[in-house]
């Protein structure tokens, strides 16, 4: 496939019905031009179910708004999440391996939930992940600084999915310096350089106006695209770097997936900016914008 600003931005369903089980945005990896991932954003009202069978695949649901009870042949959890909404505390979410089948009720008004699945042969524990369970990165500095929260982190107990929560203040780069994760290099010992990975950036704002734009492009700009995202959107990353800005004024957060070659963010810098880091003698002192104790 080839990939241009038009096919790399997946925009999101305008609907504001709040009255049964919606499906706001969807890519699936046949769409996307890969192999694996697959997404979409539910809003379920209060007190209405929706569920599935993960079949061949294993399953992340990240609770975006609300809390949910789910029902499953792999185990019950009474209630999940409790945030407001992204900018309102930490989130929770739930894993799920192939063959799992399962049924998750709203209980609050305005419930959202974010769903990922990769095609797999193996099984792994269901697991709850709460905010207590994800640590906090503040990375970056100045106006580059930004908040990352593991969700399903390198090293969690399943076979592909690494998901985290990614927040950046108005006004500041993220993802930056640009980095790329398209060609699985190893050294000479073994040891992971860079893992080839297809990648999610799902989008929301503080204030539902806002925006933030994203380029993706490649070594010999074969690629090289622009997107604006606004809320509810999905940007596909295939390959190339992956630079973030967030429009002034407008808290930016981003729920990245990724899968591929191995289960892990290993990442090259692109040489022409990666100097930019050692410029770097300060974080920006709003952030955490979200931690423990909200909600």
């Amino acid at each position: 496939m080839k990939y241009t600003s038009e096919n790399l931005l997946v925009r999101a369903s305008q609907s504001d019905d709040s009255t049964s089980t919606t499906l706001l945005n969807r890519v699936t990896a046949e769409q996307a031009g890969w192999e694996l991932l697959n997404f979409e954003l539910r809003r379920v009202a209060h007190g209405k179910s929706w569920g599935r069978d993960t079949e061949g695949g294993e399953l992340g649901l990240v609770i975006l708004a609300g809390t949910c009870s789910v029902k499953s042949n792999r185990g019950e959890w009474p209630r999940i999440g409790g945030r407001l909404n992204v900018f309102g505390g930490m989130g929770s979410a739930l894993y799920l391996p192939p063959h799992s089948e399962f049924e998750l009720t709203a209980l609050t008004p305005n419930f959202e939930v974010a769903a990922c699945w990769v095609p797999s042969d193996q099984v792994h524990p269901a697991q709850l992940v709460t905010p207590w369970d994800s640590a906090i990165e503040l990375r970056g500095g100045h106006n580059a600084t930004r908040q990352i929260n593991s969700i399903f982190p390198p090293g969690f107990d399943c076979h592909r999915l690494v998901c985290v929560e990614v927040y950046t203040p108005g006004g500041n780069w993220s993802s930056y310096p640009p980095h790329k994760h398209d060609t699985h290099r190893e050294d000479e010992n073994g040891n992971l350089l860079e893992a080839d990975l297809e990648e999610i950036y799902f989008y929301k704002f503080r204030q539902p106006t806002g925006f933030a734009m994203q380029r993706v492009y490649n070594d010999s700009r074969t690629l090289d695209a622009a997107m604006v995202a606004h809320n509810n959107d999905i940007v596909l990353v295939p390959y190339g770097y992956h630079p973030v800005s967030a429009a002034y004024g407008y808290d930016c957060y981003y729920l990245n997936f990724l899968a591929g070659s191995a289960q892990s963010l290993a990442n090259q810098d692109d040489p022409d900016l990666a100097w930019i880091q050692e410029t770097w003698t300060g974080l920006d002192p709003r952030v955490p914008l979200v931690h423990r104790g909200m909600g």
